[in-house]
């Protein structure tokens, strides 16, 4: 967690961005990574992939060591004519800075709102990767509250606990093939502390989100992230049989053009990208692979063929292990959207699948989104670890299974409400005063019975 002074000197440079007319929350996280990447290249050792020094002479004056301490007026000087000019051209050859750092454009205008920006950057740690990758994760965090580009960012408690159902082990291929701003992939550095780093792998189609995703990486202490600038869903993805593990929260809504789709995917005949995000998924994972996603509610129950056929691809050709109902405002303030976590493996065949029914996520669900002691993902993930205590649950509880014949009684429908079943209202009970006095009336009306037929028999 950022706090005390820290906290105090990053929201600084963040009001100082805000109050020179930089207000999209986007923009002020792209300036800041580029000066981050700047600050890492100028690290003792850094070479290019042929072993030649980084910088030349030409280029000394781009090094983090050199432009911080030129004088404000200076410092904007170098960043505008020869900084910029040198990520766009020559730190570009190199694999990673080339997916990243090819748009790069200086935004700052002020000299000095970067001289305060990087004399609070250059006071970093960059070697501590708590601190740094904290640091990195308040600021983003700033896209959530500010409730702009919020669809790059999974809220971080949602995050973990995928990580959590997904258990990444050491020699995993982890990819997120719309990895935004990387949090699942960071997750799972996280999910395995001490242990050996996965393999990661992530696709995106936006430049700025592609930069501030490899930061993210690299400030976890990831030193080379494998990231590419790329469309997914395209044909120039081909991989195929590639990832042991994809955990991913992919746009459900956007602009699609049928043209550019791989063919595989263009055989669904829909223009939905949860589900051809959910048919990539399929096959970019190895046979035994598995995946823990997020999917909007309509993949769940909706009628069109595509949504037919995905689903049943999903039960009968792989193993649909979960479904998790997540409430509505898991996503505010940006989004409204009802969503499900689905947990499968690829291949096999599904015989039954654990419905959890999650009513609160430790914060209201209202856009304030504020911290409450209702949260339902610990017991969620103390009953997904232990499947043997949830055989004889009762429909009526918050979690239980159906099986697969059941499912395909309901047409493959995967929605929540479509299994559980509400407990039967139970009476309240009088008090316990007024049920001795009933009874006492019924003993007079029984006497009085009594005695009118002994009058009628005499």
């Amino acid at each position: 967690m950022v706090t005390g002074e820290l906290k105090t000197r990053i929201d600084s440079v963040w009001d100082l961005f805000w109050a020179n007319g930089l207000t999209n929350p986007l923009s002020v996280i792209e300036q800041i990574t580029d000066l981050l990447f700047l600050r890492i290249l100028d690290t003792p050792g850094r070479t290019r992939t042929d072993g030649t020094p980084l910088f030349d002479e030409a280029h000394a004056c781009c090094r983090w060591s050199v432009f911080s301490a030129l004088p404000p007026e200076e410092m904007l000087a170098v960043m505008r004519d020869a900084v910029y000019p040198f990520l766009r051209t020559a730190v570009t050859k190199e694999p990673l800075y080339a997916e990243c750092l090819r748009d790069a454009a200086l935004r700052i205008s002020s000299p000095r709102l970067l001289a305060r920006a990087v004399e609070v950057l250059g006071a970093l740690d960059l070697h501590d990767r708590d601190i740094m990758g904290d640091v990195y994760e308040y600021l983003l965090s700033r896209l959530a509250v500010s409730g702009t580009n919020g669809q790059f960012r999974t809220p971080r408690h949602i995050i973990r606990m995928m990580c959590t159902l997904a258990a990444p082990v050491p020699g995993d291929i982890v990819c997120d093939p719309a990895m935004g701003s990387a949090g699942f992939l960071c997750g799972a550095v996280q999910a395995m502390a001490g242990n050996a780093v996965p393999a990661l792998r992530g696709f995106d189609t936006d430049a700025t989100m592609l930069r501030i995703g490899a930061m993210n990486l690299l400030l976890h202490g990831i030193p080379d992230p494998q990231v590419r600038r790329l469309d997914a869903l395209s044909a120039e993805n081909t991989a195929s049989a590639c990832c042991t593990l994809i955990m991913a929260n992919p746009p459900f809504t956007g602009s699609l053009d049928p043209e550019t789709l791989a063919p595989d995917l263009a055989e669904l005949s829909t223009k939905k990208t949860e589900l051809l995000f959910l048919a990539l998924f399929l096959r970019m994972l190895v046979p035994g692979g598995r995946c823990v996603c997020i999917v909007p509610d309509g993949v769940l129950f909706g009628s069109t063929k595509a949504h037919r056929i995905l689903r049943r691809r999903l039960l009968d050709e792989n193993t649909l292990h979960a479904v998790i109902a997540m409430p509505s405002g898991v996503f505010r303030p940006y989004a409204g959207v009802s969503s499900a976590v689905l947990v499968f493996e690829k291949g096999g065949h599904t015989g039954r699948v654990w419905f959890y029914g999650m009513e609160a996520d430790g914060f209201s669900l209202d856009d304030k989104r504020i911290p409450t002691a209702e949260n339902d993902i610990p017991d969620l993930l103390a009953r997904y670890a232990h499947p043997e205590r949830e055989a004889g649950r009762s429909r009526t509880e918050r979690s239980f299974f159906v099986t697969r014949e059941e499912i395909a009684a309901q047409n493959d429908r995967l929605d929540l409400k479509c299994y559980r079943m509400q407990p039967e209202a139970e009476m309240p009970l009088p008090p316990a005063s007024e049920l001795l006095d009933e009874i006492e009336a019924m003993q007079q009306e029984i006497a009085g019975g009594i005695r009118s037929l002994r009058e009628l028999l005499s």
